[in-house]
C-alpha cells in the first residue's frame, strides 16, 4: 500500500493547495479592495457552504463508486473555479470560485479518506495511514498560501489565481491509476437508515462535537491571521509565511505520528491538543511581532495537526464499514456547516470586539470541550 498511499497523498496535496491558496488570496484581495471584515467572513464561509450540501451525497456516491470518479469530478470543478477568479478577479466571481473550489475539495477528501480507511487493517494501521494522509493537507496549507503570497507580491492577484487553477491538474496525474477496492455490501438484515441514525451512538456524537470545536480553531486561525496581519501592516508574503509555518508544524507532527502509532491513544492525544490550543489562543493576540506570531502559529500547528488522524481512526472504528462514506460525509457536513457560520460570526465579532476577543472566546469553548475528549476513553 506504500506507493499507492504516496500517490494519493501527492494528489491530495495539489488539490488542497488550490483551496488553501484561494482561501488566503481571495480574502486579501477583498480587504485591499476596501471590503469590510464582515464581507471577508462571508467570502471565507463560502468555501465551506457547498460542502454542507454535497457532503452526504458525496459520501453515498463514494460508497457506490469508489475513489476515481469523485476525484475526476473534483479536479474539473476546482480548476474551473480558480480559473474563473483569474479571468474575472472581482468580488462576486471570487464568491463563486470559493463555492466551486471548496465543494470540489470536500468531495475529493471524502473519497480519499474512505478509500484509505478501507485499505487499512487494525487500529494501529488506521492511525498510521490517517497520519500519513493528513500530511497532504498540512503540506498544501503551506504550499498554497506561500505560493499565492509570493505571486501576489511579485505578479499580482490574477497570476496567483491562475497558478491555483493549475494545481488540481497535477492531482489527476497522480491519482488517475488508483486501483478501486471491491465494493462493500451491507450485512444481511442491515437497514439503511438516515445518516442521522449514526448520531445515536454516544461515541460518534462526542466525536462530532470535539471535531467541530477543533475545526473551528482552524477557521479562527485562517480568518484572524490575515486580518491581524493586515492591521499590523504585514505584507502578503509574511502573512502567507505565518499560515505556512502553521501548516509545516502540522506536517511535522503528522510525519512523526505514524512512527509512534502503536503507543498513541486517540482520546489522550485529542485531550492534550485541546488544552494546548486553548492556552495558545489566550496568548496569540497579545504577541507584538511577526516572529512571535510565527512561534504561536508553529505551536498551534503542532497541537491541531495531531488531531485529525486520531479523529479519523476513531470514526472508522466506531461506524459500520458499509457506511464509512456516509459517516465521513456527515462529519464533513457538520464541520463545514460550522465553517459557513463561524467566519461570518468571526467577522461580526472582530468588527465589534476585535480579533483578540475572537481568539479568547473560541479558546474558552475549546477549554470547556476537553471534558468531551476525556469521555472518549474506551471502556476497559
Amino acid at each position: 500500500m506504500g506507493f499507492e498511499l504516496a500517490r494519493l497523498i501527492a494528489g491530495q496535496i495539489f488539490l488542497h493547495a488550490c483551496m488553501a491558496g484561494m482561501r488566503m488570496a481571495a480574502p486579501l484581495m477583498a480587504l485591499r479592495e476596501g471590503y469590510s471584515e464582515a464581507a471577508v467572513g462571508v467570502l471565507l464561509a463560502l468555501f465551506a457552504l457547498t460542502q454542507v450540501f454535497l457532503a452526504l451525497p458525496a459520501g453515498r456516491y463514494a460508497d457506490r463508486q469508489g475513489v476515481r470518479r469523485p476525484l475526476a469530478l473534483s479536479v474539473a470543478v476546482a480548476t474551473a473555479g480558480a480559473g474563473a477568479a483569474a479571468a474575472f478577479p472581482i468580488f462576486p466571481v471570487l464568491c463563486l470560485s470559493a463555492l466551486m473550489v471548496g465543494g470540489a475539495t470536500g468531495v475529493a477528501s471524502i473519497a480519499l479518506q474512505r478509500h484509505v480507511g478501507r485499505a487499512a487493517s487494525g487500529a494501529t494501521q488506521l492511525r498510521q495511514v490517517f497520519s500519513w494522509l493528513a500530511i497532504g493537507p498540512a503540506l498544501s496549507n503551506f504550499l498554497g498560501p506561500f505560493l499565492a503570497g509570493l505571486l501576489i507580491d511579485h505578479t499580482g492577484f490574477r497570476i496567483a489565481f491562475f497558478a491555483m487553477a493549475l494545481l488540481p491538474l497535477a492531482t489527476w496525474f497522480w491519482v488517475r491509476r488508483t486501483r478501486e477496492l471491491p465494493p462493500v455490501a451491507a450485512p444481511p438484515g442491515a437497514r439503511r437508515g438516515a445518516a442521522w441514525d449514526l448520531l445515536a451512538q454516544p461515541q460518534f456524537r462526542r466525536l462530532m462535537l470535539v471535531n467541530w470545536l477543533l475545526s473551528s480553531c482552524w477557521d479562527v486561525h485562517t480568518f484572524v491571521v490575515p486580518v491581524l496581519g493586515h492591521q499590523r501592516g504585514l505584507s502578503a508574503s509574511v502573512i502567507g509565511t505565518l499560515l505556512g509555518a502553521f501548516a509545516l508544524a502540522a506536517t511535522f507532527v503528522r510525519i512523526a505520528m505514524p512512527l509512534l502509532a502503536a503507543r498513541l491513544q486517540e482520546w489522550k492525544v485529542i485531550t492534550v491538543a485541546m488544552a494546548a490550543t486553548a492556552l495558545l489562543f489566550v496568548v496569540y493576540p497579545l504577541v507584538p511581532t511577526a516572529w512571535a506570531m510565527g512561534l504561536c502559529s508553529v505551536l498551534l500547528g503542532l497541537a491541531l495537526g495531531s488531531v485529525q488522524p486520531m479523529i479519523m481512526s476513531t470514526l472508522h472504528q466506531t461506524t459500520p464499514e458499509h457506511r464509512h462514506g456516509e459517516a465521513l460525509g456527515l462529519r464533513l457536513m457538520a464541520i463545514n456547516g460550522s465553517s459557513v457560520v463561524m467566519p461570518i460570526l468571526f467577522g461580526v465579532a472582530g468588527a465589534a470586539v476585535g480579533v483578540a476577543g475572537v481568539f479568547w472566546s473560541v479558546g474558552a469553548l475549546v477549554a470547556g470541550g476537553t471534558r468531551l475528549a476525556l469521555r472518549m476513553k474506551p471502556a476497559d
